[in-house]
């Protein structure tokens, strides 16, 4: 009895599997991997700063009497931009040149009477070292003077004004920012591994060019140039940052501005195969094979890089097997293709929204 029903059970299971192998999958377009090299694109959030960028302070106390610009305005090296009042400044001056004057005449007499003989040398020394001093009143008295007069250091464009005409001023109070947008410094950040890939690269000044993604999605028209990799990595985030340098004619990016840095590298002889053709199973990619046989075979396919609709594997499938490209919610491991068109892959990858290059 027992022998029986056992008999039953495996000739049901080997019955069912029987059928489950004559089931047919049918429609489905198949492709075959493709082995070509191919452009890898890399974005990194980065901030954008003026190669110049600094903050324009008063040197001077005292009231803000004249604002020559205006916010948001371009202006050449050495044009003014502001005047505080400088009318003790005009007298300090006055008194220590007349202060001078004066030690100037007693130097002199001095050495009449000493060339007389009439006066020791050691007097005409202290006369002279009086005369001196003075002269240096009158240059820090005229230092002073230019303090009260701000001029651009280099061309660059104003931001906004922090005091107005009229307003007192003490040393050191912020008057407004100045930045040379002429070029633009491009800052962010790379990961350790991907710093190692960058450095192992074979073409040294290709691998230096990089183009800037706006925060509008447009990608900016100069090409930029990594100049700057810093010399220490960030134990907390385990990232290097690198600069990249834009020329600005048109002076369309501005200090602070936000974006991606879009970086390229050749993988050669790189193997890739469609992403529509993988799924995933707990975060891995796998692919549908069909074998010689017909039968469809779950193959497990390890992802290096993802370029726009492909991916670079590294293991897992060949150029020889074909793989589902159409079709796959109606494939299932074991069960076997029916009627199937194969599409060359350099005709398949063609079909995609976007090609490997």
């Amino acid at each position: 009895m027992c022998v029986g029903l056992l008999a039953s059970i495996i000739f049901s299971g080997c019955h069912e599997k029987v059928l489950e192998h004559e089931e047919a999958v049918p429609d489905l377009i198949l492709t075959k991997p493709l082995r070509r090299d191919t452009i890898v694109k890399r974005e990194y959030v980065c901030q954008i700063r003026s190669c110049r960028n600094i903050e324009v302070r008063a040197l001077e106390r005292g009231y803000l009497e004249t604002v020559f610009v205006k916010e948001g305005q371009l202006v050449k090296e050495g044009d003014p931009m502001f005047k505080i009042l400088p009318l003790v400044y005009q007298a300090e001056l006055k008194s220590a040149e007349a202060e001078a004057q004066v030690t100037k005449v007693e130097y002199e007499n001095t050495k009449r009477l000493t060339d007389s003989k009439v006066v020791s040398d050691k007097e005409l020394a202290m006369s002279k070292a009086k005369w001196e001093q003075k002269l240096a009143e009158v240059n820090l008295a005229q230092a002073h003077l230019g303090f009260t007069n701000i001029s651009a250091p280099f061309p660059g464009l104003m931001d906004r004004l922090y005091l107005r005409n009229g307003s007192l001023v003490d040393e050191g109070d912020l008057l407004t920012t100045l930045s040379d947008n002429s070029e633009m410094w491009v800052y962010f950040n790379v990961p350790e591994a991907e710093y190692l890939d960058y450095m192992s690269q074979d073409q040294p000044e290709e691998r230096k060019k990089v183009s800037l993604l706006m925060a509008n999605g447009k990608v900016f028209d100069q090409p930029g140039r990594v100049n700057v990799i810093e010399a220490e990595f960030n134990n907390q985030t385990g990232t290097i940052p690198f600069r990249a340098d834009f020329p600005n004619p048109n002076r369309l990016l501005r200090h602070g501005e936000t974006g991606n840095i879009r970086m390229t590298k050749l993988a050669k002889n790189a193997l890739l195969v469609p992403q529509k053709s993988t799924f995933e199973i707990l975060d891995h990619h796998y692919v549908f094979v069909v074998g010689k046989d017909g039968i469809i075979k779950q193959e497990r396919v390890h992802v290096v890089e993802e370029v726009e609709d492909l991916f670079i594997i590294s293991s897992g499938v060949s150029v020889d097997d074909k793989i589902i490209l159409e079709g796959m919610r109606q494939a299932r491991d074991g069960l076997k293709a029916g009627d199937s068109k194969f599409v060359e892959p350099e005709v398949a990858f063609k079909d995609l929204k976007l090609k490997a290059e």
